[in-house]
């Protein structure tokens, strides 16, 4: 019998720790030709280059394109979807899959809705019908809009998505890929195990550390220097914890956080800080697990948050109106206000492990139903 052939789009670190599990379950699946597109801010340095990670889990990509317009401004952002609905679009046309999943809501995510939709490609959408607090929701809904089939993560996000028009038949919820990560490997952590990232700063694992991890929000361009300079203050408070600070995304509005970053690190080289550019989905889950706290504005904070109990500090409107556990308490950019719900999340410690966003299980149930749907 002929294979289906699925093509899945990889344009982030932050897709591939959401997608992983449904990869990995799509590649051993007898039904199934896995087509792998790599692109975007995955093969660039200064974002982690997590193209490097897919390789070593033994992936091999197809195609790598570079659609990436330098910048990280409103206009480049535009723009860079523009060239990767172009780039896709031409991928599309050589590879001739059956079906292109893709996951979430970024600008990379649009371009691949976008490029399989007007060549009559099957779209399979991954985390549909969410609400945050800020444009995601607009491009997250646009592309349920453009899929066929949608795995969504929670029920009340397959409530939403149905109340938007779609088929009943064609919504599913096995729960968010991303906790398959969690439920797979040994959550522990030591200096053994994380001897291979480098970073800029002395940090030991096996001692307490507070983790960071903030992004830029396009609905507030212009202000991200000054809400991470406020966020990284307020850790600077906390002298007795070691302070892990990931990069990050390529949203705009990024080169102003990154400025504030490397502004912050070159005045304050004594005060405990460690900063990394990315780490694999798995180290990353032992990171999260281990914090004592966590603070930033991460969806990872709340989906694979939830699921480990980590006391999480969740700053601004990013995702102001997501569906979280009782792990997440929220404040605004101020300085005051961040060290005393840090220093509550600390005293009160880890949650009781909440599976809003699934158990776990999420990759092998995706690509069985992909055969059912795909195959019949």
């Amino acid at each position: 019998m002929k294979k289906i052939k699925i093509c899945a789009v990889v344009a982030s670190r932050a897709n591939y720790a959401r997608i992983k599990y449904v990869l990995l379950a799509l590649k051993e699946n007898p039904d199934v030709e896995l087509q792998l597109i790599v692109g975007a801010s995955t093969l660039l340095y200064r974002f982690g280059k997590a193209i490097d990670v897919i390789v070593k889990d033994g992936f091999n990509p197809l195609r790598k394109l570079y659609y990436v317009i330098e910048g990280e401004t409103l206009t480049t952002q535009a723009k860079s979807t523009g060239l990767g609905i172009i780039e896709l679009s031409s991928a599309f046309e050589e590879l001739q899959p059956d079906a292109v999943i893709t996951v979430a809501d970024r600008f990379e995510t649009m371009a691949t809705a976008i490029a399989a939709t007007y060549q009559n490609i099957p779209l399979i959408h991954l985390q549909g019908g969410e609400v945050s607090g800020n444009i995601d929701d607009r491009v997250r809904h646009a592309i349920t809009k453009l899929a066929d089939y949608h795995f969504v993560a929670t029920e009340e996000s397959k409530k939403r998505v149905i109340h938007m028009g779609t088929d009943p038949a064609k919504v599913f919820n096995f729960g968010c890929p991303s906790i398959d990560v969690l439920t797979h490997i040994d959550l522990k952590i030591d200096n053994q195990i994380m001897k291979n990232y480098g970073g800029t700063g002395k940090i030991d694992w096996g001692k307490p550390y507070v983790l960071m991890m903030q992004h830029p929000v396009t609905t507030t361009y212009g202000s991200g220097y000054f809400e991470v300079t406020e966020t990284l203050s307020a850790l600077k408070d906390f002298t007795q914890y070691q302070k892990v600070v990931l990069w990050p995304n390529i949203d705009a509005g990024t080169d102003d956080i990154s400025k504030a970053i490397r502004v912050f690190r070159e005045k304050n080289k004594e005060d405990n800080f460690s900063f990394f550019r990315n780490f694999s989905p798995e180290d990353y889950a032992r990171i999260l697990n281990n914090c004592t706290c966590a603070i930033g504005n991460s969806s990872s904070f709340i989906r694979e948050g939830s699921f480990l109990g980590t006391p999480v500090v969740m700053v601004g409107g990013r995702q102001e109106n997501r569906e979280h556990g009782k792990n997440i308490t929220s404040c605004d950019y101020q300085k005051e206000t961040m060290i005393l719900k840090i220093k509550q999340q600390i005293k009160h410690g880890k949650y009781q492990s909440e599976t809003l966003f699934g158990d776990g299980n999420a990759g092998k149930q995706i690509s069985k139903k992909i055969s059912v749907l795909f195959i019949t």
